[in-house]
């Protein structure tokens, strides 16, 4: 769940990115931070000690982010250390996302199926559900053979269920209501 705090700090940003235009490019560099910390234990671990000095976190984000990072992203780790707030980051990464999303009309979503889907199948599907939405519809595939068959794609809030497990479910119900 993202805070209040990591609203604001990507609100910042993503003001900042849209005067330049360069809100995807920002977002990109904010994942690619986002990953190079989450896969490295030590960076990790450095920035969130307390017994790391603020001066040394800072040296380590100019020495591994160096090169290719805008200084808007440079600066808002800078921001985020000297404010005791860099455990925030991924959330900051996942509302500047969720803002970028809502700029470009873009839904991301899942559709969970018993056995994988085929790109073509995932692409068709986009297609059908990004007209009831309005929206362009980005789903990913995850396999859960509990369901038996059919999809179920979860976007934001909102579920379509169109698994066999959810029918015998149904079936079940409307029978022990007969039965009873």
């Amino acid at each position: 769940m993202i805070g209040q705090v990591a609203n604001r700090y990507a609100e910042a940003i993503f003001e900042l990115a849209e005067e330049e235009n360069k809100t995807t490019e920002i977002f990109s560099e904010l994942e690619q931070i986002a990953k190079t910390i989450s896969e490295n234990a030590n960076l990790y671990d450095a920035l969130r000690s307390p017994f790391v000095s603020r001066d040394d976190k800072k040296s380590i984000v100019d020495k591994v982010f160096y090169d290719g990072f805008s200084s808007y992203t440079k600066n808002l780790i800078k921001v985020l250390i000297d404010n005791g707030r860099t455990t925030e980051f991924a959330s900051i990464v996942d509302s500047f996302k969720n803002m970028l999303n809502d700029k470009e009309k873009v839904a991301e979503g899942v559709v969970i199926t018993a056995i994988p889907l085929s790109k073509e199948k995932i692409s068709e599907l986009e297609i059908k559900i990004s007209a009831r939405y309005n929206r362009s519809v980005k789903l990913v595939n995850k396999i859960d053979e509990s369901i038996l068959g059919g999809v179920l794609v979860r976007i934001g809030n909102e579920e379509i269920d169109g698994t066999v497990k959810a029918r015998l479910d149904g079936l079940k119900e409307q029978l022990s209501q007969v039965i009873s």
